[in-house]
């Protein structure tokens, strides 16, 4: 028997025994629902930036699966609808690839702005930029 299977069964067993204790299964599900929602708003904040983004959401939703139905429907329709977008942006010419690209790069650009990384990057190089600054903070 593998590692991971010898660790799924652990703690299957232990989740059968946390779930015989009514306020112990409460304070579990409570425990997940927040650590899954936290890693999900981190995913969701993430999906426009270079990196994990998608990754990140999946997660989430996959540690909100552990525990609750409509996150385990939500994450199937999830993930095919992703794979759908990903399959249909294969099939685009080059030229739509590339301004869905561009779009995605004004989006990353804008929350920075947004976020006033450009005024702080500015003041750290004693740099007068007005147009840095962000207009919101």
């Amino acid at each position: 028997m593998r590692a991971w299977q010898r660790l799924r069964i652990w703690a299957r067993k232990r989740r059968y025994i946390v779930r015989r204790d009514p306020r112990l299964n409460l304070t579990y599900r409570i425990s997940v629902g927040v650590i899954g929602a936290l890693v999900l708003a981190v995913g969701i904040f993430a999906i426009p930036y270079p990196g994990p983004g998608w990754v990140i959401v999946f997660i989430g939703l996959g540690i909100l699966a552990s525990e609750f139905d409509w996150a385990h429907r939500l994450l199937t329709f999830a993930r095919a609808k992703y794979d759908a977008w990903i399959e249909w942006m294969k099939r685009r010419h080059w030229s739509v690839q590339g301004l869905v690209g561009l779009g995605t790069c004004a989006v990353v650009v804008g929350s920075l702005w947004m976020l006033g990384v450009f005024g702080t990057l500015a003041g750290w190089f004693d740099v007068n930029a007005g147009w840095a600054d962000s207009p919101i903070l």
